[in-house]
This record gives C-alpha cells, structure tokens and sequence, in this order.
C-alpha cells in the first residue's frame, strides 16, 4: 500500500509540473521556438546524461545502446520516435507562446484517445461497448468544435497523434525512462548543435545575447524536460494502469484553466459544450477501464 501511495505521489507530481510549464515557456517568450527546443534538447540531453553518471550507471547506458544498434529495428523506431517527441516538443513550445494553450490542453485531452485507437488497430486491442461510447462522445465535441472554428482543430490533432504514435513507439522498446530518455535527446542534439552554431554565426542567437534571466531559464530547459518524465515513469511502476490514466487528466486541465483565467484565451460557449462532450467521453472512458481492471484483479484471485 505505500508503495502504491508513493507511486501515486510521484505521478501526480510529474503531473503537476507538466500541467504548470506553459508558465515556464511563457516566461521566455522573447526566445523564438526552436531556439527554445534546440536549448531544450541539448540541455534535457546534458543534464540526464550527468545525472546518470552521478548514479554510477553509465555502464548500463552504453549496455542500453550496444543491444539497440544489435537490433537495428528498435534503433530506428527510437530514433522515429526522438524525431516525433521533438516535433511535439515544437509545435507544443510554439503554441503555448502564440496564444494557443485551450487548443494545446484539447489535444493533450485527446492523446489518450488517440493512444487507444492505435492500439485497437496496431496492437489488435478490443474496445468495449462504453469506450466505443466515450469514442462517439469524444468526436461529437470535436466536430463542435471544428464547426464554431470554422476549421479543423489541426494544432489539438497533430499534438495528440505525435504524443500518441511517440507512445506506441516506446511501448514496442523496453527501455529505462532515464537512460531512453538520454539516447533519444543524443540523436538530435548534433542537429540542435549545429543548429546552434548557425544561430550564433548568423547572430540570431537570444542565449548569451539576453539578460542572465533568460539564459537561466534557457539551461534548466533540460531540467524541466527531464525531471517530470522520470518522476511519473518512477510513479507509473507503482501504481495500476487505470490508475495513470485517471491522473493523466490533471495536466490539460491544468492547462485548460491556465489559458482560460490566466491568459484569458478565448473560451466561449460552444467550446464549452464540445469540452463537455469530450469530458463525458473521457469520464465514461476512465470508468470503463477501472471495472476492466477490477474485473482483471477479482479474475486473478
């Protein structure tokens, strides 16, 4: 049970802080976005890369790359999946900075669903009738949506479906999260570096051209890339799975509520409507999946 308790602690804590870092990159706005990423991937890589030495398991690092280039196809699924959560990390930076964070936390609400539908089609799960419900309920408030836009909620989507392809990618690689984490940044990081050199040949870089503040802000980029994926991949061992997709909830609304009474976003009635529609969805969703669960346990017993 305290296991269990700590499990739950450690989640809702890398909840916590992905829910409150649009208040982070918001802070440094006056940095273009990919001057942003490229600090955040060199960084996430130099801090995870100390802190793994500072754990004396340096060895386990170079066991972890040895075995991937053994298996040239969980190489290159990493490595698709370093592209992918690099993309996300962008659009995600980009959006926050530009006045998007409502659509940011609907396609972080979206994620899951997402997630599940390419489990249904890649991994051949099976839907039960209340997620096929919460699956209807879920479109009906994006086609909502798409219709008082005017458009289809294309930043949400793209979002979503990287974060949820980037899942799937990692579900087929047995990796610690730490160490995954270290290899995939080191795949990009000799791009963001040349990147860059570019940027401060061309004179376009903010880092060590601004006030002590932003360069600050710019190194601890890694920190905060870092710190809340290791915490919730320390916390998801511990708990049951509905359990992490009940808490996963906590970081959109977080977000959702920080554009909405923060930054005073735009968040009308019709959007209210279609996030209830997806709220109901994603409710009947969670509760499906805990008395799948249940039923699982009482089974095993």
């Amino acid at each position: 049970m305290g296991n269990e308790k700590s499990g739950i602690l450690l989640a809702i804590s890398s909840y916590l802080i992905w829910g409150i870092l649009p208040v982070y990159w918001k802070s440094i706005d006056n940095v273009p976005s990919a001057e942003i990423l490229v600090s955040r991937v060199v960084w996430a890589f130099i801090s995870t890369l100390l802190l793994i030495l500072l754990l004396k398991n340096g060895r386990y690092l170079f066991e972890d790359i040895k075995k991937l280039w053994k298996s040239q196809l969980n190489f290159w699924l990493l490595f698709l999946a370093s592209v992918l959560i690099s993309g996300n990390w962008f659009l995600y930076i980009w959006a926050v900075n530009n006045g998007y964070l409502v659509q940011t936390s609907l396609g972080y609400y979206i994620n899951p669903l997402i997630s599940v539908l390419l489990g249904v089609f890649f991994l051949k799960e099976k839907l039960s009738n209340a997620q096929k419900v919460a699956f209807i309920l879920a479109t009906i408030g994006v086609f909502i949506l798409t219709f008082s836009y005017g458009q289809f909620p294309w930043l949400s989507f793209v979002l979503a479906i990287s974060f949820a392809v980037y899942g799937l990618l990692k579900k087929q690689i047995k990796l610690d999260a730490l160490r995954g984490l270290t290899i995939e940044t080191f795949f990009i990081t000799p791009l963001a570096l040349s990147y860059y050199v570019w940027l401060f040949l061309d004179n376009q870089a903010v880092f060590l051209h601004s006030d002590v503040k932003t360069d600050t802000l710019l190194i601890f980029t890694g920190v905060a890339t870092a710190l809340p994926l290791v915490l919730f991949a320390k916390g998801a061992q511990r708990i049951p799975l509905y359990m992490v997709g009940f808490l996963q909830f906590i970081a959109p609304t977080m977000m959702l509520f920080l554009g909405v009474i923060i930054y005073k976003e735009s968040f009308g009635q019709v959007d209210l409507i279609s996030f209830i529609f997806i709220w109901i969805g994603l409710i009947l969703f969670t509760y499906s999946k805990v008395i799948e669960m249940v039923k699982m346990k009482k089974a095993a017993i």
